[in-house]
């Protein structure tokens, strides 16, 4: 056994013992006793830096370690001997097959040519995890390959999903983390986000605990949201509360994050795991592989010039052999004095760019060009979205250009998916910016692609790849267009379609709208535009509760209306408008709302859709004062209209047979309530309009209890008010509360009907509605008699 091999074998023995490594100096003592036993400290102290005394001091504590790990007695005389011993015991035998521990049933067609080097790695964050660590940092320079370590982890434990998440390589493209969790709960747990951040992060917890299955967490490029000392920027602070979620010890995920800096939050418990570059034998291996040949004494050469980078043996493999035929010592006597004084990453990676613009130009352009995505929601690219970017260059010899950059290790591509490294998006970008035409033509090329690949909204990948479109053009300050990404209709819901912003809150995702919307509706000019924004906005603001701005929404919108005379716009706001008095129990301003929007309906056939939505709501109004003989006709009036209108939505169907069966209801109907509340449930189950859903089994709940079958009623209180929580919709909820009281009065089980009065006040009460608190408190008064 050599001098590194056994400095390798020892080491590991110490780590799985300790989880520490051996540490430089005790690295020294071993090395020069293991070639030399008879050599004394002093000999070793001419050789080095250290005092005679100093590596005596380490070498008694060196032999008492040794002691423990072997449970042998070791000592500067006998530890080569202990060693070999031990090397050839079961136990040894352990040590050297550490990767093989991990359940690590890598078939050969799985094996991965660039990833060398790091079985020992890998076997140390597994001793890690055992241990009890939920969050680790990776930390190391970049293209050291910590994200590549980071998969191939998650890859051989058989994880059984990972949630990811991709820091964008510039702060104004990080995503706000609210949207990141609003995501991950939706999409992985099939669970609906809060409201408020809190409750998301809760609940994201709650299902951390509660999954049984292997859960990775994989954040990447963590560096971008640190500041100068490590902890996050003030406008991404909501970070540390989700890394304090992961690194619960209840939960059942592990947590990798990749960064080049060390976080330094305090409060955060993360285990920072340095990673160095790889050694002189990895790179021997990978170069092998790809059928250079290897001179030893070059080899290492390289890989000190380079520090073991990663990043930077892919990069000089693509040189060698797409330059040199593959002639390594060639290609290092023409190079070897071209590194800059610091011979980093970042001169190697600059060095390939201005070789590339000087041999391939047209490669040159497309590489820069592709610096312009995010690589962040949508991680990687398809081959359109490359293609998109070779505008000026003939169709027949695209796919050439692009494989000139694959042969050169400057693009990343994995079953027709392709991506830039970050250290390589860097340097693309910094490039791209300089030239102020090419940097707003490619964003537009990549913002038109984006918006063709997502003809119609499925799912929540195809909502956020639609609004990768927005990011390319707020980047070029061209906030109109950003905001039509929002406002553009995809899909066959309506004439135009369903909007981006209206497809985000149907599928949960109402973090995403207020950040998207926020951040450039300061900047919109045009008023038709801002109306619509505002609108969306205030929608959203009315399903999580927060009614008062969801009127302020729609105030502003009214403001520019008065300069504008577009019916559509008028009557969408004053009908939500209204929708918000209703939620807050303002009755009149409510019914005045909706006569209105019969109104303007009355005056264009187009608009008959809104007529439909309207009376309903004017029904449901009227049934609930002494006007029950006119809630009756306005009634079947709204029935008849929002059967045979071809413009009804799905969404508004939906909403209008609530309105109806509570209409019924209060009129005495129940048989037709009953009809309507089930007609209203199956619409929401087959569209997954789950707000809806909720407040149809609520209207259930309150059916059945009429009937006095309490044990139905009770059972879909509980369903109602169990989905409301999940998604935060407060007024929902606060009415869902209110209805279970009503049932336990009945029932005449007067503690629980109290406390669920109670849970219903304190919601209307956040919502600010006075009228809300006052029809809970006369429901009460019975108490008192």
């Amino acid at each position: 056994m050599g001098v590194e091999e056994a400095l390798k074998f020892v080491d590991n023995l110490v780590f799985l013992k300790t989880g520490e490594h051996l540490d430089k100096t005790q690295r020294i003592i071993l090395g020069h006793l293991w070639e030399d036993e008879k050599r004394t400290y002093h000999d070793i102290a001419k050789s080095v830096r250290y005092t005679e005394a100093h590596l005596k001091a380490v070498g008694a504590e060196l032999w008492h370690l040794l002691s423990k790990v072997l449970e042998e007695k070791v000592s500067k005389s006998n530890f080569q001997g202990v060693i070999q011993r031990f090397r050839t015991t079961q136990q040894s035998q352990i040590i050297l097959d550490i990767p093989n521990l991990m359940g690590n049933n890598t078939k050969p067609q799985d094996l991965d040519s660039n990833f060398v080097g790091r079985d020992r790695q890998i076997a140390e964050l597994h001793i890690l995890v055992s241990r009890g660590q939920k969050v680790i940092l990776i930390q190391g320079e970049g293209g050291v390959g910590k994200t590549r370590l980071a998969r191939k982890y998650f890859k051989s434990q058989k994880f059984n999903f990972v949630l990811e998440l991709w820091m964008a390589t510039e702060i104004q493209n990080l995503t706000p983390v609210e949207s990141v969790v609003e995501e991950w709960l939706r999409r992985y747990f099939n669970e609906e986000p809060g409201g408020d951040f809190g409750i998301s992060l809760e609940r994201l917890r709650r299902k951390l605990r509660e999954q049984t299955s292997k859960i990775g967490v994989f954040i990447d490029n963590l560096e971008t949201a640190l500041d100068q000392n490590g902890k996050f920027l003030e406008y991404r602070r909501p970070y540390v509360e989700l890394l304090r979620v992961l690194a619960d010890s209840d939960v059942h995920s592990v947590t990798l994050v990749t960064s080049r800096e060390r976080l330094r939050e305090s409060s955060v418990e993360v285990h920072l795991y340095p990673l160095e570059g790889l050694d002189d034998e990895a790179w021997r291996e990978f170069f092998s592989s790809c059928h250079i040949n290897c001179d030893c004494t070059i080899l290492s050469e390289m890989c000190r010039a380079y520090g073991g980078n990663a990043k930077a043996m892919q990069i000089l493999r693509g040189a060698i052999l797409t330059d040199f035929s593959g002639d390594i010592h060639a290609y290092w006597q023409e190079n070897c004095t071209d590194l800059l004084m610091e011979r980093e990453l970042k001169d190697l990676v600059a060095s390939q760019f201005n070789r590339l613009q000087k041999n391939d130009l047209e490669a040159y352009r497309l590489l820069c060009r592709l610096g312009c995505y995010r690589y962040q929601d949508i991680p990687s690219l398809p081959i359109e979205g490359v293609l998109c970017l070779l505008w000026d260059v003939p169709e027949q010899k695209r796919r050439g250009v692009i494989k000139a950059l694959q042969d050169l290790s400057l693009i990343e591509a994995k079953k027709g998916q392709y991506w830039l490294h970050p250290v390589i998006q860097y340097e693309a970008i910094g490039r791209l910016r300089l030239v102020s035409e090419e940097w707003e033509l490619v964003n537009r090329k990549a913002a038109e692609c984006w918006t063709q690949r997502v003809p119609a909204i499925k799912d929540i990948t195809d909502a956020l790849t639609a609004l990768e479109a927005y990011y390319h053009y707020v980047e070029i300050n061209d906030f109109e267009q950003a905001g039509d990404v929002i406002l553009q209709g995809r899909g066959e819901q309506w004439t135009i379609g369903l909007p981006l912003g209206c497809s985000f809150y149907q599928l949960g995702l109402l973090q995403k709208n207020f950040s998207v919307i926020k951040r450039i509706i300061d900047d919109v000019k045009s008023q038709e535009r801002l109306i619509k924004l505002y609108n969306i906005l205030g929608y959203t603001y009315r399903i999580i509760g927060c009614i008062r701005e969801a009127i302020d929404c729609y105030k502003k919108s009214e403001e520019i209306l008065d300069n504008l005379d577009i019916k559509l716009i008028k009557i969408s706001m004053m009908f939500n408008t209204g929708l918000c008095k209703l939620d807050l129990l303002e009755m009149e301003a409510a019914e005045d709302c909706f006569k209105s929007v019969c109104n303007l309906a009355e005056e264009d056939r187009n608009l008959d859709n809104y007529m439909a939505y309207a009376q309903c709501c004017l029904a449901f109004v009227k049934s609930c004062s002494n006007f029950k003989e006119e809630a009756f006709y306005i009634a079947e009036d709204a029935f008849s209209a929002i059967s045979s209108s071809t413009k009804v939505t799905l969404w508004g169907m939906g909403h209008s047979l609530i309105n109806l069966c509570l209409t019924y209801k209060n009129l005495g109907n129940i048989k037709k309530s009953f009809d309507l509340c089930q007609r209203a449930i199956f619409s929401s189950e087959e569209n997954n309009f789950t707000q809806l859903k909720a407040k149809a089994i609520t209207c259930l709940a309150g059916l059945y209890r009429e009937e006095r079958e309490f044990a139905r009623a009770l059972f879909h209180h509980a369903e109602a008010i169990e989905i409301l929580n999940k998604i935060g919709a407060k007024s929902n909820l606060a009415e869902a509360y209110y209805q279970l009281a009503l049932t336990h009065q009945q029932m005449d089980e007067i503690e629980n009907s109290k406390g669920n009065f109670m849970q219903a006040i304190a919601l209307f009460n956040e919502m600010q509605a006075p009228k809300q608190v006052e029809k809970v408190q006369t429901a009460m008064e019975c108490f008192e008699k």
